[in-house]
């Protein structure tokens, strides 16, 4: 009985002691993390047949939750590697922006950056010229839907791709409502009423899209994927569009962005591999050992676009249920339920050739506004 009863405290002994040291434990804090870094970012490219915008801001801690600091003020330029210059614009806070120029007299050329009392340079780079997208296709399976992009080269001459993909999608409201609530009052909703059923909300690309033809002896690129989206994908319920960039880049460019993919995409397990350091392409003319983050390529753009309506897949495709339902209320019910702004008017409710109540949902299964926008893209 001793026994059982000694054993029992030397449990509890060790279990308190258990809580109160793991209760002292700190988070390992490694001083790169905390120290109070402010690294220039430089992103963006010099386009060659279009806008040219570069973003100017600085590192921050991983702990720390705000917005990166933007870098305003600074004076920065395009320029030439036989003379010739091009000045940027800052449009909004750390955006500096040029319409279009033309590069055809440059064979090479370069970005450069003016801060207060510090100047910073890319490296001269060669400027490409990228090929025409061939296709956009996608391709449905039981699970969901692949959308892929083809292009080639035949002069052989650029091997190095990237893509990114701005998407829209149309979203209709769980219900059609014929009716509106207007200063205390339903009423018949008219062409002067707000669009409540049709909107459309809008992404992009969050990640880094790279292939290469290096190992082809032709330049083609076929059914590169761009992007799978599950078949319940709330973007496939109506009609769908990508529009899709390309570049074409240089080796060393495409080297940045694919050291940068790992480690910003494949880390997290203990089989991972360890992050490699990205070194760009832009240093301190003042300063050559101070880091600075980016790299700077000189490139036209093409682009395509593609649509996909809910017609075009498969059937088969279950939509997972909306938590959407219809109520029913009396004409007397009427300010109780809809005043508030919680739930709007569907239709009328009929009994004995009479509008005796209305149809009601919460708002968001009616008014899609909660969701997206109702104004209509100009290219849908």
């Amino acid at each position: 009985m001793m026994r059982r009863q000694y054993s029992a405290y030397n449990y509890f002994f060790w279990l308190l002691l258990f809580l109160f040291l793991s209760s002292c434990e700190e988070p390992y804090m490694p001083k790169e993390i905390v120290a109070p870094n402010r690294f220039l970012v430089v992103t963006g490219f010099i386009n060659t047949n279009g806008a040219t915008r570069i973003n100017l801001s600085r590192t921050q801690n991983l702990s720390d939750a705000s917005a990166p600091l933007a870098e305003t003020g600074a004076t920065v330029w395009v320029e030439g590697e036989g003379g010739g210059t091009f000045t940027l614009e800052e449009t909004t806070a750390g955006t500096y922006e040029h319409s279009g120029f033309d590069v055809s007299s440059f064979r090479q050329c370069r970005l450069r950056i003016r801060l207060r009392n510090k100047e910073y340079a890319s490296e001269y780079i060669s400027i490409k010229q990228t090929p025409p997208i061939d296709s956009l296709t996608w391709r449905a399976d039981a699970t969901g839907l692949d959308i892929l992009v083809n292009t080639h080269d035949p002069q052989n001459q650029t091997r190095y791709y990237r893509w990114e993909y701005d998407d829209a999608w149309e979203y209709l409201s769980q219900f059609y409502a014929d009716l509106e609530y207007v200063d205390g009052q339903v009423r018949a909703r008219d062409q002067n009423s707000p669009e409540i059923y049709r909107c459309f909300q809008f992404g992009k690309s969050t990640d880094i899209k790279l292939g290469n033809t290096i190992k082809l002896s032709e330049d083609r690129v076929h059914e590169a994927l761009l992007l799978r989206l599950p078949s319940n994908s709330v973007r496939l319920r109506s009609r769908y569009s990508m529009l899709v960039r390309q570049y074409a880049l240089t080796k060393e460019e495409f080297e940045y962005y694919d050291i940068l993919k790992r480690n910003t995409e494949n880390l997290g397990t203990l089989f991972d591999p360890l992050p490699s350091q990205l070194t760009g392409n832009i240093k301190s003319l003042s300063d050559p050992t101070e880091i600075v983050i980016g790299y700077i390529g000189a490139h036209s753009v093409q682009e395509m676009r593609l649509f996909i309506s809910a017609p075009e897949l498969p059937g088969r495709w279950r939509r997972p249920p909306s938590g959407c339902v219809l109520d029913t209320i009396g004409v007397s019910e009427v300010p109780f339920f809809l005043d508030r702004g919680v739930n709007l008017p569907v239709a009328e409710f009929v009994e004995f050739g009479r509008v005796s109540g209305y149809t009601i949902a919460d708002a968001p299964c009616v008014d899609c506004r909660f969701y997206g926008t109702n104004v209509r893209p100009s290219y849908w």
